[in-house]
């Protein structure tokens, strides 16, 4: 067992493992297809009929935004920058919270299947189709990037072939989709956060042993610089600080949980509003669980790897590919542990794209297509639904070879977010938040936050920050006994983070550069998210947005905020007492009764929520 022994390869038990993780996916959307026949009506297929419990909501709100990116993407972020990325933890929470207290309160209440349904409520008609527009764009884009980035990592490395993966995790994607709806894409995430689990468990526990403990894990890294928790640099250009994190990190994510379809979609299928809570509570659970075991997997990976970078010494061209290296080097003797990772980070995937293709189907059968088509039938309807769903599976697949031409991984994924989701944010933060917001200000905010975000996001990609921007740590070969190590003696800071096709090189650096599109790529959402809300704050007074006569149902009220505290004090015995009985059928609420919601139902269903 020495050193010098190469990495090991994919052999049949591992691509049986990969197969069997991918036809159990399939088959869980069979099952939903054929049993209780609940698919006629397109509610019931983009929503789950309103009747899902909060545990396996939590564990796919968890599972859909820890995609393949997370899996490959987190390990090697600690392994270049360091444990900073930890402080993620307290990013989450915050998300999760402000998710749970401001926006859950008032899309529940308004019993709607698309989040851009309350722009029109709250503003009009344009609004609504222009937020409909940018979140199709957005999720396609980033479908695309997440299907094709372990694709290419894994065929790197395990020889997996590429477009086959890409193709085949559509397909699949597409099918139970089309099949099963909601509940499918549900019960399908549960069975995935399992493997995702399984399969940095195995790594990790694998790499302690190998290590010899976790003592030497922690050493490590504390001799390479990795444990650098605390870094409260207030400068917004720096990549990770402990600012950018919590505050960059916040309206990114917000801008995901608080008002991102498919994530909206899942918590809205819950029974009841302190369900629809509760599931996204439990989620913050799942992530922290996700978060520490990707990051103790980067430090294991340093570890293995301190004093010889297989990224510097060439036998990996992208970091993206560190994590499988990894894998098929420690874990070459136990057949199917390899297959058992990589289905790991596939699972990620799958769940990603399902839930981004049944927010899409959903967003344009009730954006585009029912506003304009009156007269459709919910049969047709569930038809148009189940069309949309195969149309946008195959755009996504198109997009991933988009992807191909994007470089740096993460970092692109993010960024998408941030460009398209941040001024979506300041959108609803303007609806909710603000009650003398109109229509006139939410459309000059939205495009201006767009238009200056897509600013600095392009000018990064052109232009990528300067190393002590980013503040990779260095990255050691001396302990590399390959045959080319004559030159190769320099550590790895020089290598540039980002390697985009569209990046222009050698070009004499301005202060607009090195300040304005060094802005750390955390930062690029929340400048969307308050540009779009002064913006729109400014233009509404003028225009006459105090004039205009609101519903409260629109707004965050006191209630919403006082409604939990109420609880907390006086009624605990009563609660948990009604959250059993809800589990009947949930039938107490008239929003949950199987028929189209109208508005005037809406007292009665503030009434059944209120507990």
């Amino acid at each position: 067992m020495d050193a010098s022994r190469g990495i090991g390869t994919f052999g049949v038990w591992d691509y049986v493992v990969f197969a069997a993780m991918l036809a159990i996916s399939a088959v869980i959307g069979i099952y939903y297809a054929f049993a209780g026949n609940s698919q006629h009506t397109s509610k019931e297929f983009l929503t789950g009929g309103r009747s899902m419990n909060p545990v396996p909501v939590a564990l796919s709100l968890t599972a859909s935004f820890m995609s393949a990116v997370t899996v490959l993407g987190t390990p090697t972020d600690v392994y270049r920058f360091g444990v900073i990325f930890s402080l993620f933890g307290i990013t989450y929470f915050l998300v999760v919270v402000i998710s749970a207290e401001v926006f859950l309160p008032v899309f529940y209440r308004l019993g709607i299947t698309s989040t851009y349904e309350y722009l029109e409520l709250r503003f009009n008609k344009y609004v609504r189709l222009c937020g409909t527009i940018f979140y199709i764009v957005q999720t396609v884009l980033y479908t695309g990037i997440v299907i094709y980035a372990p694709a290419l990592a894994l065929n790197q490395v395990t020889g997996l072939h590429l477009w086959g993966a890409v193709v085949a995790t559509g397909v699949v994607c597409t099918f139970y989709c089309t099949l099963g709806g909601l509940k499918a894409v549900v019960w399908t995430d549960v069975f995935q956060v399992g493997i995702m689990l399984a399969g940095f468990l195995s790594v990790f526990i694998r790499a302690t042993v190998v290590q010899g403990g976790i003592n030497t894990i922690l050493n490590d890294a504390y001799k390479g610089g990795r444990l650098n928790f605390w870094n409260f640099d207030p400068n917004p250009l720096q990549r990770h600080t402990f600012w950018t994190i919590i505050i960059g990190g916040t309206f990114t994510w917000t801008s995901v949980y608080g008002v991102n379809q498919s994530q909206v979609q899942r918590y809205i299928a819950c029974k009841s509003r302190f369900h629809a809570k509760l599931s996204l509570y439990i989620n913050l659970v799942g992530l922290w669980i996700i978060l520490i075991l990707s990051v103790l997997c980067g430090l294991a990976l340093y570890s293995r790897y301190h004093d010889c970078d297989p990224w510097t010494d060439k036998k990996v061209s992208a970091p993206d590919q560190l994590m499988p290296y990894l894998v098929l080097d420690i874990l070459q003797d136990y057949p199917g542990l390899p297959g058992l990772f990589v289905a790991c980070a596939y699972s990620g995937t799958l769940s990603t794209v399902s839930s981004s293709i049944n927010a899409l189907a959903a967003v344009t059968v009730e954006d585009l297509v029912k506003p304009n088509f009156r007269s459709l039938s919910e049969r047709c309807l569930s038809w148009i639904s189940q069309g949309t769903s195969v149309l946008f599976g195959v755009l996504c697949i198109g997009m991933a070879a988009l992807a191909s031409l994007m470089g740096g991984v993460l970092q692109a994924a993010l960024s998408i977010f941030g460009i398209v989701g941040g001024p979506l944010l300041g959108l609803f933060a303007l609806g909710i938040l603000i009650p003398f917001a109109n229509s006139t200000g939410a459309l000059t905010g939205l495009l201006a936050g767009f238009v200056v975000s897509l600013w600095v996001g392009i000018g990064a990609q052109l232009y990528p920050p300067l190393p002590e921007r980013s503040m990779p740590l260095s990255l050691e070969t001396y302990g590399c006994n390959s045959t080319h190590n004559g030159s190769n003696w320099m550590t790895t800071t020089e290598i540039p983070f980002s390697t985009s096709a569209f990046q222009v090189n050698n070009v004499v650096r301005t202060p607009l550069m090195d300040n304005w599109y060094s802005l750390s790529y955390l930062y690029f959402s929340t400048l969307g998210t308050l540009i779009a809300l002064f913006v729109g704050m400014l233009v509404s007074l003028p225009t006459g947005g105090r004039k205009q006569n609101i519903d409260g149902r629109f707004l965050l009220t006191k209630e919403d905020i006082l409604f939990k505290f109420d609880i907390f004090k006086k009624k605990k015995h009563v609660l948990s007492y009604k959250s059993h009985t809800v589990e009947d059928g949930g039938t107490d609420n008239p929003a949950f009764n199987h028929i189209e919601l109208n508005l005037t139902d809406q007292s009665g269903k503030i009434n059944g929520t209120h507990l």
